[in-house]
């Protein structure tokens, strides 16, 4: 069963099915995987890539999904494109002579999932097709609060949640619970278990989760009310847009 995902950011790798093309490659990003495979393989006037264009069928066969906005998706993608050009990986080898292509790719992969800034996100590996399934080798396995995962996955449209603003337009009043503090709508964030009604400035959030260290961006910690343990990225994907302007991941 396809798991469903609200506002998907989605960077995937393509594997060429083409008999005269087979084992090249494509990395991409989307916000449709199962809309974007389907422009791939139709090709360039169906909104496909020209470097995918009249050598298909491809397959989707991974993706790395869970970033904040497309702006985080889209360097991810940049520098798994050009890990020669981002200075983030300028310590990585070259492809290896009798390395095939993919391979080099989940290298590539496997080391951007480990180092500053991507590491501190909450991203999700999801294999879509096990086939084509890759171990990571203990040295280079993923951090632990970044799930690997399998199977379809199917985006949705997320409405707009009452807890934030009213169908009059106007909205409601919350205290930090933390500060003390009233919220205004951009500024705060919400626990997520259903029974807690704690409410937070977003810094407030940001500054008890990294407590004494030095990172700008938490990976997870307790709510301040009932102690559940959360991931930063949930919360800051539940409050649509706010996560803007508070980081900038760089290439």
């Amino acid at each position: 069963m396809a798991e469903e995902n609200e506002d998907f950011y989605g960077v995937y790798l393509l594997y060429c099915l083409n008999e005269n093309f087979k084992g090249r490659t494509y990395i991409g990003y989307t916000n449709d995987p199962n809309h974007r495979i389907k422009q791939h393989n139709k090709g360039v006037k169906s909104g496909g890539a020209r470097k995918t264009s009249i050598r298909g069928p491809w397959e989707m066969v991974l993706i790395i999904h869970g970033f904040p906005n497309d702006i985080s998706a889209l360097r991810f993608e940049w520098a798994w494109q050009n890990p020669k050009k981002s200075r983030r990986l300028k310590h990585l080898g070259p492809k290896l002579r009798t390395e095939k292509v993919y391979d080099y790719c989940i290298r590539i992969l496997s080391e951007m999932l480990r180092i500053c800034p991507w590491n501190r996100l909450a991203l999700n590996i999801r294999w879509l097709n096990a086939e084509y399934q890759r171990d990571f080798s203990d040295d280079k396995f993923p951090p632990m609060h970044m799930p690997i995962c399998y199977g379809p996955i199917v985006c949705k449209k997320v409405m707009p949640s009452n807890n934030v603003s009213l169908l009059d337009g106007s909205f409601k009043s919350h205290i930090c619970v933390l500060c003390a503090r009233n919220c205004s709508p951009d500024t705060y964030l919400y626990c997520l278990e259903p029974d807690c009604q704690a409410i937070t400035h977003v810094l407030c959030l940001a500054k008890r989760f990294l407590g004494s260290s030095d990172h700008i961006l938490p990976i997870d910690g307790e709510c301040p009310a009932c102690g559940i343990r959360v991931l930063w990225a949930d919360l800051i994907r539940r409050k649509n847009g706010c996560y803007k302007g508070l980081v900038t991941v760089g290439k």
